[in-house]
């Protein structure tokens, strides 16, 4: 363990790592997606959230055994630095900082969307930045005063974010008509492949727990237990949710908050702003995992000197990586402000995808590599590995050029960052030499 990772306190526990996971899953895309892709696949929708479902267990069985290899603080990042090398690891630390970046600017707009439920003002473009930089700088605060602190607070945001949602399931599946759900045209190979790529924003982010490792209770054995019973939990809410949608809302394709819609359809104006409340409640809560696990990626990447040490520095008093949280969060709010809402998810998910072929590719490396007894072994786990690989080339085949190339773009953009310190770093080695 690096004696920088020694600073940090391990002050999340094994629950507490099952909220923190389920509370980084269920953000807003579970309030949002369930329109987009109904509208791709109308009623065979269903069966897109059960595909997607189906592909993140097997994910999320891969990182399950990879993660328990490991203790220290950066998740995949420090996954691929042991498996491929520092150059790989670099990438994947950049795509998950980006997915946590451009993650954070779709939610934050989302749930200044649904702010509007309530007033119009929220509309309004100042209205917009001032809510961003209102809620970003109220979340680095809880976030800099302490990992214990955020994991109460995540807990008590993840309670509060399931229980509109079973509300919603449990009243709405008494007024589903059936005549709503009945089958229809099969949607195309391409309509339905992008239904599940769109999926990968609601059901990815489970990831987000793994990069504080440095931060938890023996957690060899409790990352193992936090992804699987989590993953359980948030797939059962998440099929429920698209039943209940379908069958209440007959004008689910066509709108922007469909679970405030159908709830108003079914409970009246109360039940939409007790939805829409709920989605503030679940936002909120993601946000604050995307700033917790996002500003410790420039502080792994520092351990490992490809990054200024800067960043590397940890709070006398609080435990924190103080400098690379108020870094972090200052670039959150700055995306989040100059993109929106779907420009920002497809950056997010593609990242997020290549993330997870290459972490299904080091399970491989590293079972040849690390020979090793003392962790968490799934049965025919190169099998599944290979099987995350070819899922994730499936999903990313259902791409846009554009949104590839912007992934692309802010991938090279890393890559440029990454050469210049390394430049730097030889540099100011060889003056210190001399």
């Amino acid at each position: 363990m690096k004696a920088s990772d020694k600073l940090l306190k391990r002050g999340i526990k094994r629950w507490d790592l099952v909220f923190l996971i389920i509370n980084s899953v269920i953000g807003a895309g579970i309030f949002a997606l369930p329109a987009k892709v109904f509208a791709l696949s109308g009623v065979y929708s269903i069966l897109a959230f059960l595909a997607c479902a189906l592909v993140m267990m097997v994910l999320i069985l891969v990182f399950a055994e990879v993660s328990s290899r490991f203790e220290q603080t950066g998740g995949p990042y420090l996954y691929t630095l042991k498996a491929f090398g520092p150059v790989p690891a670099f990438v994947i630390g950049w795509l998950l900082m980006l997915t946590r970046l451009f993650s954070y600017a779709t939610l934050i707009n989302l749930m200044v969307l649904y702010l509007s439920f309530f007033s119009e003002a929220f509309s309004q473009p100042e209205v917009r930045i001032g809510m961003i930089l209102l809620i970003t700088s109220l979340i680095a605060f809880v976030n800099w005063i302490g990992v214990k602190n955020t994991a109460q607070i995540s807990n008590i945001l993840t309670v509060a974010k399931l229980f509109p949602l079973a509300v919603f399931i449990g009243v709405g599946l008494f007024f589903i008509d059936f005549d709503l759900i009945e089958p229809g045209p099969l949607p195309s190979m391409e309509d339905f492949s992008a239904s599940t790529l769109l999926l990968i924003f609601a059901f990815g982010g489970f990831e987000a727990g793994l990069v504080n490792s440095g931060e938890i209770v023996n957690p060899r054995k409790n990352l193992p237990f936090g992804l699987i019973t989590a993953a359980a939990i948030i797939a059962g809410f998440y099929i429920m949710i698209q039943v209940v949608s379908i069958g209440t809302l007959p004008d689910l394709a066509s709108s922007d908050k469909p679970l405030a819609d159908a709830a108003t359809g079914f409970m009246g104006w109360y039940g939409g702003m007790f939805i829409t409340i709920g989605a503030v409640i679940s936002i909120m809560g993601t946000l604050n995992v995307q700033i917790l696990s996002g500003s410790r990626l420039p502080y792994a990447l520092s351990l490992e000197n490809q990054l200024p040490k800067l960043f590397g520095k940890v709070h006398p008093r609080f435990a924190t990586p103080f400098i690379s949280i108020a870094f972090f969060a200052s670039l959150t709010a700055f995306v989040a402000i100059v993109w929106g809402f779907m420009s920002s998810l497809a950056v997010s998910v593609i990242s997020r995808l290549i993330l997870y072929g290459v972490v299904s590719g080091a399970l491989i490396k590293l079972r040849k590599s690390q020979a090793k007894t003392d962790y968490f072994k799934i049965p025919y786990g190169n099998f599944l590995a290979i099987a995350g690989i070819l899922a994730t080339i499936w999903l990313l085949s259902g791409s846009q050029s554009e949104e590839i190339w912007d992934t692309v773009i802010w991938t090279g953009l890393g890559l440029g960052i990454f050469a210049i310190h390394r430049i730097f770093s030889k540099y100011k080695n060889s003056n210190e030499e001399n």
